[in-house]
């Protein structure tokens, strides 16, 4: 299986903001003050506009749809919580902590990705978890090493363990599984999103060992990139607060790579992680500063790849 892929689905946002429903567990998210609902869902859209730009410039091809405005959801941006896209075919379904990001999940979602020539043949649904109060967010809870079968997770409110273990066996992942925590106030608390201090390339990864706290743990997650020969680029507590682990790599014309990432997060990596990085890819970043600011979440939470296979077209004369 390959790791990265030419072709991401992103959700323009309609009615964005700090979701009061995700911020009892996602620290990194804060509030404008003094700025009306309208004026941040405008920003982010300026900014949103300007990622699928420069990302469209390079050859990624971009599937946008709108965010309906029927329903109440703040955080539709971040479409992969919610949905992943596989290259057997299958599409997964994931529950969602918040009851507002529940509705972020449609139907014309995957037709739409259809319509573009993709084959979906089979939805693996884990949503009834819900039920239980059971939650695993997508590749936002588990960061995939498709070429090496690996699935690296950062256990939290929104990641349970039994349900990754579960999505390892469907989609036949070994699962890598570990803790990582976050200084709030005088506190340590779990991370979210394993996204957000953690990034799987192709060639590389982006980890904030120093988020993970048990050794034995951090020892298993560098061994396991280690022994896929990935080179191991070590981001700072400081710097994941940057949101600099929120990277993905793509795809782009002549099967270029670029890691994607904002500005933010790329200002906080020095210049040794930078050549780094380089090695491995172009480095493509965007000002995502009111995204990044209300939903707590950056570049890589606004991008859900498609590994679908493509309808195969016979020409009949």
């Amino acid at each position: 299986m390959k790791q990265n892929t030419n072709t991401i689905l992103m959700i323009r946002p309609v009615a964005f903001r700090s979701n009061e429903q995700t911020a009892v567990n996602n620290f990194y998210q804060k509030e404008f003050k003094g700025m009306l609902p309208a004026a941040i869902n405008a920003k982010a859209q300026q900014e949103f506009d300007g990622l699928v730009e420069k990302l469209k410039a390079v050859g990624v091809h971009v599937i946008v749809l709108d965010d309906s405005k029927e329903n109440d959801t703040p955080d539709s941006i971040f479409p992969n919580n919610w949905i992943s896209f596989h290259e057997n075919g299958e599409v997964a379904l994931y529950p969602m902590f918040a009851e507002n990001r529940r509705l972020e999940r449609r139907e014309d979602v995957l037709d739409a990705v259809e319509a573009q020539g993709f084959v979906i043949e089979s939805v693996m649904d884990y949503t009834e978890a819900e039920e239980q109060e059971v939650y695993l967010e997508g590749t936002g809870s588990v960061v995939l090493d498709r070429a090496n079968g690996k699935a690296y997770c950062a256990l939290s409110p929104r990641a349970d363990e039994e349900l990754f273990i579960e999505f390892c066996e469907d989609f036949e992942y070994t699962p890598v599984i570990f803790k990582a925590y976050q200084t709030v106030g005088e506190n340590r608390e779990l991370i979210y999103h394993t996204n957000v201090m953690m990034c799987v390339g192709d060639t590389f990864a982006v980890v904030c060992a120093e988020c993970i706290e048990d050794k034995t743990e951090r020892k298993n997650v560098l061994e396991n990139l280690r022994q896929d020969g990935k080179e191991i680029i070590l981001i700072s507590e400081a710097q994941v607060n940057h949101f600099a682990g929120n990277m993905l790599e793509v795809l782009g014309d002549k099967n270029q790579h670029y890691l994607v990432m904002s500005e933010q997060a790329r200002q906080s990596l020095s210049t040794k992680q930078i050549e780094q990085l380089e090695k491995h890819a172009v480095i493509l970043s965007a000002n995502l500063e009111t995204i990044e600011t209300c939903g707590g979440g950056s570049a890589r939470c606004m991008m859900a790849e498609v590994f679908l296979p493509k309808k195969i077209t016979s020409l009949i004369n």
